[in-house]
C-alpha cells in the first residue's frame, strides 16, 4: 500500500517531443535545469531562450540581457523518455530526460519547474509574476 507521500511522487513519463513542445510555452516556469555537467539556475533578472540547431539537437538557453549565462545541448537521439515528478520542494516539478542502453539508464538532463503538465502555473512560484506567461 503506498501512502500519500508516496502518490504524490508518483512518476509520469511522456516522449521528448511532447515536454520540449510544453516547456517551450512555459518558459517563465523553469526553476533550474541541468545536466551532469551544468546546473543553470533561473533569476529575475535572466530569461530562456529555446532552439534546435538541427533535427537531432536541442538547446535551451539562459541569458542575461543579450548575453549568454550558459547552454544546455540536448541530443534527441540520446532521450528515450521523460520522467516527471514533484519534487520534495513545494511547487517544483522534476522532468529527467532519461537515456537508456542495454546496460544503464541514466538522467542525463533535468528541468525543475514551479508546476506540473497539468498544473496552473503559481503566480508566487514565477521569478517575475508580473511576465505574461
Amino acid at each position: 500500500m503506498t501512502g500519500p507521500i508516496e502518490a504524490e511522487r508518483s512518476r509520469a513519463t511522456l516522449d521528448l517531443n511532447a515536454f520540449w513542445n510544453w516547456l517551450v510555452l512555459h518558459p517563465n516556469c523553469i526553476v533550474r535545469a541541468g545536466s551532469v555537467d551544468a546546473l543553470l539556475c533561473d533569476d529575475e533578472d535572466f530569461h530562456w531562450q529555446f532552439a534546435s540547431e538541427s533535427e537531432n539537437l536541442l538547446i535551451a538557453q539562459l541569458v542575461y540581457g543579450k548575453r549568454l549565462v550558459g547552454e544546455i545541448l540536448i541530443d534527441r537521439e540520446r532521450v528515450a523518455y521523460v520522467q516527471s515528478s514533484q519534487a520534495d520542494q513545494e511547487h517544483e516539478y522534476v522532468f529527467e530526460l532519461i537515456c537508456e542502453t542495454e546496460r544503464e539508464r541514466l538522467v542525463a538532463w533535468v528541468f525543475v519547474m514551479s508546476h506540473g503538465l497539468d498544473d496552473e502555473p503559481q503566480e508566487s512560484a514565477h521569478a517575475v509574476p508580473t511576465l505574461v506567461h
